[in-house]
């Protein structure tokens, strides 16, 4: 054998011997506190699955879009990574992520009937799953219960009815100077929740229109713009919420589960039986509010799909999820883990539990978080007298039809094919 093959040889056995050594190296990204908490979870998937290390890499929100995008373009992608739920149809439009339909049919871990429906649908575009729900919001009622009771209420209100008769009761109670509810012009939530509870859809025709100008809609606003014109809530900026509800400036804020630890935190000892959260009331009823959260995705480009599932699937087992949620506060998207005690004897988050099983996704077209910032700046002209709400309708159908420009041509082109 001459000097230079006995050289070769020895140079591959010790790249083979380098790679058996280094195993599988999973990249897993993820955002804000999450990508910062879920480190601690790694450690016990590495020692269950010899050979693979996971290296996390922790995006802020404020660059994590184009981030991806960039990593995207320059494929660079991550085998898996952390995705807002109304981000997943844009990633799925670009096919940067790998359905996980295949792999849900095959784990003993994940059941969909174990997720709350709203959210997990969240997860589904053109009738294939895109990812797994792993932490979930929604929007809900905090309110003083004490300034509610007073006001002549023994329950929170389930009707927009009985909603408006509290609010009034209460503003007479706190006088002229004070209000009933908050609702921050700078938040599209508490109006898209509203929206969410009728029975038209936000857009039509495959998603190519707005349909803003259906009765539902209008409803709706009327419903946002008429707290502002009874003067129940405030049209200036409150800069500390919490100091106001404690003062009862306001008696009601539609808000989200960060918020029950902020709460249980920034107000003294004493209030803290004065404050609750219900479900949001709706036309006839209880109904619904956001499907929020995000959810864990598959790269398309991964070279690693069978480690980067088991991943995926070891975060969202029940006892992982219930560690998850003891280091962040974050709401776990599995009715499992609402049975454990955590959850199921904190009284504030009884309320989450209801609205979950409500919840409803918003439209699933890459220009939805464009319309919703539309739908906030024209709704604020609303409230400021500046529009009428069936003026804002069709200015919104304009607004989003523009948006929605270039799915058109794009479904257009896919149908002559």
């Amino acid at each position: 054998m001459s000097i230079a093959l006995l050289l070769s040889l020895l140079a591959l056995l010790s790249s083979c011997t380098q790679r058996q050594q280094q195993g599988v190296v999973l990249k897993f990204w993820a955002m804000g506190r999450e990508g910062e908490v879920v480190t601690a979870l790694i450690p016990e998937f590495e020692r269950a699955h010899p050979g693979v290390r996971v290296e996390v890499q922790q995006l802020p929100w404020t660059a994590a879009h184009e981030k991806l995008l960039t990593a995207f373009a320059g494929e660079v992608m991550p085998d898996i990574f952390q995705l807002g739920n109304t981000w997943i149809p844009e990633f799925e439009v670009l096919n940067a992520l790998a359905p996980l339909d295949s792999y849900v049919a095959a784990s003993a871990v994940v059941k969909q009937d174990d997720y709350f429906p709203g959210i997990w649908d969240t997860n589904v575009v053109d009738g294939k799953l895109w990812g797994l729900p792993w932490y979930v919001d929604t929007r809900v009622l905090f309110y003083r219960q004490d300034l509610l009771t007073r006001a002549g209420f023994a329950t929170p209100p389930q009707t927009w009815a009985d909603w408006i008769k509290a609010m009034r009761a209460i503003k007479r109670l706190v006088g002229p100077d004070n209000y009933a509810i908050l609702l921050p012009s700078d938040e599209f939530e508490p109006l898209l929740a509203l929206a969410l509870q009728q029975n038209e859809a936000l857009l039509r025709d495959g998603d190519r229109y707005g349909n803003f100008r259906s009765a539902g809609f209008q409803r709706a606003l009327q419903l946002y713009a008429d707290m502002y014109a009874q003067k129940l809530a405030p049209l200036n900026r409150i800069t500390n919420v919490y100091h106001e509800f404690g003062m009862g400036y306001v008696s009601f804020y539609i808000s989200g589960p960060w918020n029950m630890g902020e709460f249980k935190r920034r107000l003294p000892a004493e209030q803290q039986d004065e404050w609750m959260t219900a479900i949001l009331p709706g036309p006839a009823g209880p109904a619904a509010s956001v499907a929020g959260g995000s959810s864990l995705v598959l790269a398309a480009s991964s070279r690693h799909k069978k480690e980067a599932w088991q991943l995926i699937e070891y975060l969202s087992r029940t006892d992982t999820m219930a560690r998850f949620h003891e280091l962040t506060g974050d709401l776990p998207p599995r009715r499992s883990n609402w049975a454990m005690p955590r959850l199921a004897n904190d009284v504030y988050a009884r309320a989450f539990a209801q609205q979950f099983e409500r919840v409803r996704p918003t439209p699933k077209v890459p220009e939805w978080e464009q319309i919703a910032t539309e739908m906030r700046l024209v709704a604020e002209r609303v409230t400021h007298g500046e529009l009428t709400v069936a003026q804002a309708a069709a200015l919104l159908d304009a607004k989003a039809d523009h948006i929605l420009e270039k799915r058109r041509w794009m479904l257009a082109r896919k149908e002559r094919r």
